[in-house]
């Protein structure tokens, strides 16, 4: 090199690698949706699941005056109507920045736009509280590249893309602030990640084994360590306990506080959280007077095993879980069906490659997590992640659902090893060493997992037997609903997923819709859409239906041997004599019940 060369590079400012991480990762996160999901979503209120619709329907039956402890949605099942067991806590702040918004772009608009925005904010809290909890064990390096690996995670990307205002990311990052909370410990932690477990529980039960988890953690910790691991827990306690009540309170109509519900925060789960403080002030008026692991464990062991007796004879049905006395039809022919709840098996038999982004990467994540706390090397931060990793993953060998809270965590795994290669490479560590640890954090990326995926999609096509996704999409959307709102209002009788995208789309009311507390709309819609003529006959007559409306590309699952009537009348291949069939633009058909 010449001197002046020299002298150029020499005089060139270094440029910082802390930057280059923060330019790429507001890369990623500008290119994390397509502009035109954004956009359908901004303009068509495109949303990716019934959850998200219900939910904004929801939010406008609350912005049209519905009162904040109102939580029955009327044109479900009229003319009763069906109880909302989700949460006000997340309706208010999208009905607050929609009403925020409708004076500049007008009630329309605004909703599209709330609906884009909701969710890429919730990412920004979350990468900050991923941020801030790796920072604090694996430095602000490995922090970064948590934060990168976070926007190609699916199962992360998939709970903040445009129009996911559905509360499970809300859960994810109350979950993830609980876990670095932990990690940190001392009395304030506690309290905070107390009062993030108990945000979780008020907005759905789906993080209840997670908070059980801790619980077990911080109970075991105090077993174990006594007085240094006494703060955390008392904080804990205090949080939990202190919070449970009043956001139930702050959610729940006055009248409905004494009704126990096995699928909401409700008596049952207060016991349990009250009585968990209880335990903690018994732990922290005893203090150094349980002196030994023997004493604290007994304690702990007694007050557990009377608050479970205690538990299971005061609420005997919640031992089954939350959905209680489903009939075997609902469960078979609805339940067993949805994606959330397909099992590894199922996905692979129907030839759902895309599963392949999803559970090999918190796999990675449990496994390392668990090797890394074995090696003792920061283990406090190690087995708390590896404490909300594993229920997750096995969880979602059974049910797919079982990875929304654990992929939260693969960021954190992933770029604490990543930071351990590059440190290893820095060190001039040994080769098999900074390769190793650079190919274990790399296959933690999603994105590296779509690869064989779409291989599996070329290669065996004739294998996917699930339902086509598109089909279902194609219905749903905005296009497809707009020509059946302008019909004169009625009840509908349509396919269990499309009730939400009615409601929101349409003045009509709708028999079914994909949640469990409404067991005899579900049962409604399977009979009359899967069986005979006179099945369906029966279920027009007793709900008084003016519409029929199928999708041709999803029909009902047939209840005989023979294809279903409905699925049979949607093809052409059928008449009845009490349906009119009306004549509209898209991919649905619809009948007007005439008599």
């Amino acid at each position: 090199m010449t001197a002046p060369a020299q002298t150029i590079t020499r005089a060139l400012p270094r440029l910082d690698s802390r930057i280059v991480l923060w330019v790429v990762i507001a890369l990623c996160v500008v290119t994390m949706s397509t502009p035109q999901a954004v956009w359908d979503t901004i303009q068509h209120l495109r949303v990716p699941d019934t959850d998200d619709a219900m939910r904004l329907v929801e939010v406008r039956d609350l912005l049209s005056g519905q009162g904040w402890y109102d939580n029955v949605q009327s044109r479900f099942l009229p003319p009763a109507g069906v109880l909302s067991h989700w949460s006000r806590l997340v309706d208010a702040p999208i009905a607050g920045m929609i009403l925020a918004l409708s004076p500049i772009a007008g009630p329309a608009l605004a909703e599209g736009l709330t609906a884009a925005l909701w969710p890429l904010l919730l990412f920004g809290l979350y990468g900050w509280v991923l941020y801030r909890g790796v920072r604090h064990s694996f430095g602000e390096r490995a922090a970064l590249l948590a934060v990168l690996v976070a926007t190609q995670t699916f199962g992360v990307t998939t709970q903040f893309q445009p129009g996911r205002v559905d509360h499970h990311n809300v859960q994810m990052i109350a979950l993830l602030g609980l876990a670095a909370c932990m990690i940190r410990g001392g009395f304030r932690s506690g309290l905070i990640g107390g009062g993030s477990a108990a945000l979780s529980l008020a907005i759905g039960l789906e993080g209840l084994p997670s908070v059980a988890v801790a619980t077990l953690y911080l109970v075991g910790d105090w077993c174990l360590r006594g007085r240094p691991a006494r703060p955390t827990l008392s904080g804990f306690g205090f949080g939990l306990g202190a919070a449970a009540p009043v956001l139930f309170a702050a959610q729940t109509a006055p009248d409905q506080w004494a009704v126990p519900r096995c699928d909401a925060l409700s008596p049952p789960w207060l016991f349990l959280a009250s009585a968990g403080l209880i335990f903690v002030l018994g732990a922290t008026w005893a203090g150094d007077r349980l002196a030994t692991i023997r004493a604290r464990a007994a304690l702990a062991g007694l007050c557990g095993a009377v608050m479970l007796a205690a538990f299971a004879a005061a609420f005997p049905a919640c031992l089954g879980g939350p959905f209680p006395g489903m009939p075997a039809l609902v469960r078979d022919h609805w339940l067993l069906t949805v994606n959330e709840m397909a099992s590894v098996p199922k996905l692979i038999a129907g030839g759902q490659w895309e599963a392949l982004a999803f559970h090999p990467v918190v796999a990675l994540a449990s496994l390392t997590a668990a090797w890394l706390a074995w090696r003792g090397l920061q283990r406090r931060a190690w087995t708390v992640a590896a404490l909300f990793l594993w229920p997750g993953l096995i969880l979602g060998v059974f049910q797919f659902r079982g990875l929304y809270i654990a992929s939260g965590f693969v960021p954190l795994v992933a770029g604490a090893v990543l930071d351990r290669a590059l440190t290893q490479a820095e060190e001039s560590g040994t080769g098999a060493r900074r390769w190793g640890f650079a190919l274990l954090g790399g296959s933690m990326v999603s994105t590296l997992w779509m690869a064989p995926a779409l291989l599996g999609e070329v290669l065996l096509p004739a294998s996917r037997t699930a339902p086509d996704p598109g089909g279902a999409a194609a219905c749903q959307s905005d296009t497809a609903l707009r020509p059946l709102a302008a019909l004169p209002p009625g009840t509908i009788l349509a396919p269990i997923f499309l009730g939400p995208s009615i409601l929101l789309r349409t003045p009509h009311s709708v028999v079914a819709a994909p949640y469990h507390r409404a067991i005899s709309g579900l049962e409604a819609a399977i009979e009359g859409l899967g069986g005979t003529e006179a099945d369906l006959d029966r279920v027009l007559t007793a709900l008084r239906i003016r519409y029929l409306v199928a999708c041709p590309a999803r029909p009902a699952d047939d209840l005989q041997a023979e294809p279903a009537f409905a699925t049979r009348l949607a093809r052409g291949a059928a008449e009845s004599a009490r349906l009119a069939p009306v004549a509209l633009p898209g991919p649905l058909k619809v009948w007007r019940v005439t008599r």
